[in-house]
């Protein structure tokens, strides 16, 4: 169980037992010699570049016993390929190699060479299937964490763009990195988070990028509203950092965090700015409203239907003319499960059976729905405007949000009437409210504290210079 030695066996005895070499197929080990002494290698055979290891196999049996005389010798001539580190920390080893590296212990040397010259199974970069743009870039965030890291610096060339390594879980020792522009970051912030991400003890980061989410901010979660911003987009998560934010990215998670966020940084999305600004003005303004529409759309026509009386005489085609056999309130919570349920449904249904799916749930959810007096037409054509409006935005988490604040709305409306429903709209306000960023800053900003000019950027498309920074989050 301790460190390394100059007894090379010992050594070797030391990894196999550590690692329980036996008890693993993927783990292999070789004796070899290199200058006239006897040296050991361990890889994991999924994670290891075959052509770069037999090239410098080649090149070792080349090495005469001159070129062994000291560690730092054999690396300034013997290892003339990638990358080289070197450590007599038994457990930093072996964190290493569980992550891909290849080790290699020498007769002779107390310490141990760690080779990077693995590679990790991936998919290709292709666009996410949720963030999709009209114009702009098509590659996205995959699994490999060495990979979004090089999508970001593809589009940051600035030496003051920084990523700091840090390993999180007891187990599972997952790769957790902090991406930031030195000089526009808030360094009290930064500060906070990288403290945060060293304090956090848990056995392993089960769901990625969630796990940490949770871990970071442990509390208020009671508040539906997101705290974080995440996105699938390089392009997005570039923009995040130039603006002064911090991407905080995960091993094995294609999505990245973005840190601080306000509610108008998640209702953004990308096509704002891949159009001319009188476009993009337009498509945000949209967003904007369709937000608004599906928190109140049915809990205003639920309250109508109570209060007929109200309705003026141009307006009352609104109202239900058909007999109502089931409750609107009861109708309207029926369609928002049934809803998440095809939504769950399309999820896991195999591509080839999903449109026979969709043109059954049309069916029986429409014709048949309303032909056995399980609802009204009415009800149906509500629920799908709020249905499309919750998809015009692409954040999963303000549109659940928005749906918990429209069904207790919805509820309150049914039990107290106006009441009721005013209750419900400012239980929205109120969480919108007193919802705190992770930076402890207001989830209104530039509302509050008001800022005049990044309210307008907030909610108009417009040009900016060039040296624009977000500030006040």
């Amino acid at each position: 169980m301790g460190d390394f030695t100059k007894n090379v066996n010992v050594n070797i005895e030391l990894l196999k037992n550590r690692l329980r070499v036996d008890a693993n197929f993927d783990m292999l080990t070789r004796r070899v010699k290199i200058g006239g002494r006897t040296a050991g290698f361990f890889f994991i055979d999924g994670f290891v570049q075959e052509a770069m290891v037999e090239m410098l196999m080649e090149f070792f049996y080349t090495l005469k016993e001159d070129d062994m005389k000291s560690l730092d010798t054999f690396l300034e001539v013997g290892m003339p390929y990638t990358e080289i580190d070197r450590s007599k920390d038994m457990n930093q080893v072996i964190t290493k190699f569980l992550s891909g590296v290849s080790v290699m212990v020498i007769d002779g040397f107390d310490e141990c060479l760690m080779i990077d010259c693995r590679t990790y199974p991936m998919r290709s970069v292709t666009e996410p299937w949720k963030d999709r743009v009209l114009r702009g870039s098509r590659d996205g965030f995959v699994e490999t964490l060495v990979s979004n890291v090089a999508l970001l610096r593809r589009r940051i060339r600035d030496t003051r763009f920084s990523v700091e390594m840090f390993n999180v879980g007891e187990r599972s020792r997952s790769d957790v990195a902090v991406c930031y522009i030195d000089d526009k970051v808030d360094r009290k912030l930064l500060d906070n988070i990288k403290k945060r991400i060293q304090s956090i003890e848990v056995e392993s980061l089960t769901m990625n990028i969630e796990s940490i989410a949770e871990c970071l901010f442990e509390h208020r979660w009671i508040n539906p509203f997101p705290k974080f911003k995440y996105s699938e987009r390089p392009d997005t998560a570039s923009a995040a950092v130039l603006d002064g934010n911090i991407v905080i990215m995960v091993d094995n998670s294609p999505a990245v965090m973005i840190i601080p966020t306000s509610i108008f940084d998640l209702v953004e999305e990308a096509d704002d700015y891949n159009f001319a600004p009188l476009i993009g003005t337009y498509l945000r303004l949209i967003r904007f409203g369709f937000s608004l529409l599906t928190v109140i759309l049915t809990p205003t026509w639920l309250l109508l239907v109570l209060n007929p009386d109200w309705v003026p005489q141009w307006l009352s085609f609104i109202l239900v003319t058909d007999e109502i056999t089931v409750p609107i309130v009861l109708q309207l919570i029926l369609l928002e499960l049934a809803v998440d349920g095809l939504k769950m449904a399309a999820v896991n249904t195999p591509t080839l059976l999903s449109t026979p799916l969709s043109i059954i749930a049309g069916i029986v959810v429409g014709e048949y729905a309303v032909s056995s007096g399980w609802f009204n037409p009415e009800a149906l054509l509500y629920m799908a405007v709020v249905t499309v409006g919750t998809y015009s935005q692409a954040n999963f988490e303000m549109g659940y949000a928005l749906k918990f604040v429209r069904v207790l709305t919805l509820c309150l409306t049914a039990i107290f009437n106006v009441w009721g429903y005013g209750a419900g709209i400012l239980t929205g306000v109120i969480c919108v409210s007193f919802n705190k960023t992770i930076s402890g800053k207001s989830y209104l900003y530039p509302i509050i504290p008001f800022d005049a000019n990044m309210l307008k950027r907030s909610v108009f498309r417009v040009r900016l210079p060039h040296s624009s920074k977000k500030t006040g989050k």
